[in-house]
């Protein structure tokens, strides 16, 4: 009896114990709100959004072909010609490229060294070639050859795999205003940071090596991340498997880089990645957007011996070729390119949709082919040629590779923020953000409705309560195209008072596409 009862206090303790997790548990932390500010915020991922209900999703959008704005024709050129750089700088837009001839599809006679080449446009769609009288080729210096394969400064430069930026970082000095990341070629494998005043005329940097161990054929890339205050690179690793993927690591001077990772990926499969084009993007720069190219090597087939041009095809999977034998395997033949989209917060781990951005296309001569659908780094923002319309974003795509005597460029165009939307049914569909702060007096919205779709808007507190005035039942339906219109409610827009208070955005949407919003004072560029 005695034990019975000494037995009791252990038996209460235990009892009670079981219970604490329950009735003694704080409450989790609670997430802090979103500094939103008065920055763009585009729906390329779910960062802002907590709930989506009925027929709404986040839709990718595809680019629309325009002209072919290059073709790579020049003695120097080639049809191996491609790994542009592109970016608007003041009222010029500059274009660097690989110039080169690939003997798989060509007389081996016609082979030349590996070059970087510069074109350069007042609107980003008609390009012209200068000739800058730098570079001999062949007796001439009446060409647009901006650095040479070859041995400069003791490293053996493989000219033809650049990225070629801006540097924003205030420090670079004015003989460095621009950099190029150019390849080695082995055994010195590894990459070199090149300088220029003008970004015509360069110099191989001062402290010359850049990175090394790594596998460096393709276009590696490298910029000023104006936000993090540091430069961030991207370039080719291989997986265990042996796989194509990226890596990256940042570094404060271009020289001395952080630990390398590789990148990782919210819910795709292990794909080849051949490329990157990872760069932030222009209106928005604490949002990575990359475009890398998907390589996929779909073997023989009768649907492969479909595709156009099935006699070059063969003669870059092994065959002969006038002159000589060139470097050719089968996967030379066999293998298919196109490019991705995919965005990231932190530089490291990307949301890719896993569906192309950029499919191949319409079966036609110089399409379906390795090397096909490579696009530029980066995109940039010209003129839309519908009269009145706002500016769009121009991407630049690579064709006919490998094919004949020269490769060419080929203009997409997107809205702008236009990569992905808060895409709803005629049905309808709602989203919920998550909480956040903002400043700015006035939400604006890039968003696209039809004749009978429209959006409306609800400020609610940070329990989901909708704030009076600011109700769904007191918001104007908004419809039209806009890349900025002004969300009203009852005839007031002000959101002074609600300023640094903390917020959620609720959205109505019927036959719409909502792609960016901002809080802001004055109306942002492109709104009309």
């Amino acid at each position: 009896m005695n034990k019975i009862i000494r037995t009791i206090p252990t038996l209460y303790f235990l009892l009670i114990s079981s219970f604490l997790p329950v009735f003694g548990q704080k409450n989790p932390p609670k997430k802090a709100p979103i500094e939103l500010g008065s920055r763009l915020e585009l729906f390329v991922d779910t960062y802002l959004i907590d709930k989506i209900s009925g027929e709404a999703e986040l839709r990718m959008h595809h680019p629309i072909p325009r002209e072919r704005v290059m073709t790579y024709d020049a003695p120097w050129e080639g049809s191996g010609s491609g790994y542009h750089s592109v970016f608007k700088d003041g009222d010029t837009y500059r274009m660097y490229y690989k110039a080169w001839q690939h003997n798989a599809s060509a007389d081996t006679s016609l082979s030349h060294p590996l070059y970087c080449a510069y074109a350069e446009s007042n609107d980003g769609i008609t390009w012209h070639k200068p000739k800058l009288g730098i570079h001999n080729f062949k007796g001439s210096k009446e060409n647009n050859i901006v650095l040479v394969s070859g041995l400069t400064g003791g490293l053996k430069i493989d000219a033809g795999h650049p990225a070629v930026f801006k540097d924003d970082n205030p420090q670079a000095g004015p003989d460095a205003k621009y950099k190029a990341v150019v390849a080695l070629e082995n055994p010195d494998y590894g990459l070199a940071v090149f300088k220029s005043p003008d970004g015509v005329h360069w110099t191989l940097h001062e402290k010359g090596l850049m990175l090394k161990n790594g596998h460096f054929d393709s276009q590696n890339t490298a910029f000023w991340d104006v936000n993090a205050k540091q430069y961030r690179a991207y370039w080719r690793q291989y997986s265990k498997s042996g796989v194509r993927g990226i890596r990256t690591a940042t570094s404060p001077n271009l020289f001395d880089w952080s630990e390398r990772q590789d990148l990782t990926y919210e819910d795709s499969p292990d794909e080849h990645l051949y490329t990157n084009q990872i760069k932030p993007y222009h209106r928005a720069p604490h949002i990575f957007i990359g475009l890398p190219m998907r390589y996929v090597d779909r073997g023989w087939s009768e649907s492969m011996r479909a595709l156009p041009e099935l006699e070059e095809r063969e003669k870059r999977a092994g065959k002969t070729v006038k002159g000589g034998v060139a470097d050719l395997t089968s996967r030379y033949g066999t293998v298919l390119t196109e490019t991705l989209l995919m965005s990231s917060r932190d530089g490291v781990t990307f949301k890719r949709w896993n569906e192309a951005f950029l499919k191949p296309g319409i079966e036609r001569n110089g399409s379906w082919t390795y090397g096909d659908n490579c696009t530029a780094w980066h995109v940039v923002e010209t003129k839309s040629d519908l009269p009145g319309a706002p500016n769009e974003l121009s991407l630049y795509t690579v064709e006919n590779y490998w094919k004949g005597r020269a490769s060419s460029l080929r203009r997409y165009t997107l809205r702008l923020d236009g990569f992905v939307s808060l895409k709803a049914s005629y049905k309808g569909g709602e989203i919920v953000t998550k909480p956040f702060t903002f400043s700015g007096d006035h939400l604006w919205l890039n968003f696209s409705t039809s004749a009978a779709g429209s959006v409306l808007a609800e400020i609610q507190d940070e329990t989901g309560k909708a704030i009076p005035g600011f109700s769904l039942s007191e918001s104007e339906s908004l419809f039209g195209d806009s890349i900025a219109k002004k969300v009203r409610w009852k005839n007031r827009s002000s959101l002074a008072g609600l300023r640094g208070k903390v917020v959620r955005l609720k959205f109505v949407l019927k036959d719409t596409d909502l792609y960016s919003l901002q809080f802001s004072d004055d109306a942002p560029t492109g709104s009309r």
